[in-house]
């Protein structure tokens, strides 16, 4: 197995840089189900976020990135499960993925509640937000 940082993902998805893009597409597209690439629960996270930064990217291309790698019999992804449902609260809200993820997270590490300063992302979530 391979662990794959954000960056490779990046290049890959976005297609933005020539010769960075055609190595990350090569690697990628030698993995196999038997030989995987490791996707880390920062890297999806952080790809989230460069996408929706840095790209611009509109939540419905976000999504379809994060089901097609989640779908992707040659990667393993960390805690995909979790990941899963925090994308299911993301479609279903308007709160930023990474609040989805992190109340999946606490969730699912058996916490009572998770606490935010966050209004938003406590209405979206179901956070309890601290007055």
């Amino acid at each position: 197995m391979i662990g794959l940082d954000t960056n490779v993902l990046v290049r890959y998805v976005t297609q933005d840089d020539p010769a960075q893009s055609a190595k990350a597409s090569q690697l990628i597209e030698s993995l196999t189900a038997a030989s995987p690439g490791f996707v880390s629960l920062v890297s999806i996270v952080e790809l989230v976020w460069v996408l929706q930064t840095c790209y611009q990217s509109a939540k419905s291309e976000v999504v379809m990135v994060l089901e097609t790698l989640l779908h992707t019999r040659e990667l393993t992804v960390e805690h995909a499960d979790i990941i899963w449902q925090a994308l299911r609260k993301f479609i279903a809200s308007k709160a930023d993925f990474a609040d989805c993820l992190i109340e999946r997270c606490a969730h699912a590490a058996g916490c009572e509640y998770t606490a935010t300063f966050d209004l938003e992302a406590a209405r979206a979530t179901g956070m309890k937000r601290l007055a």
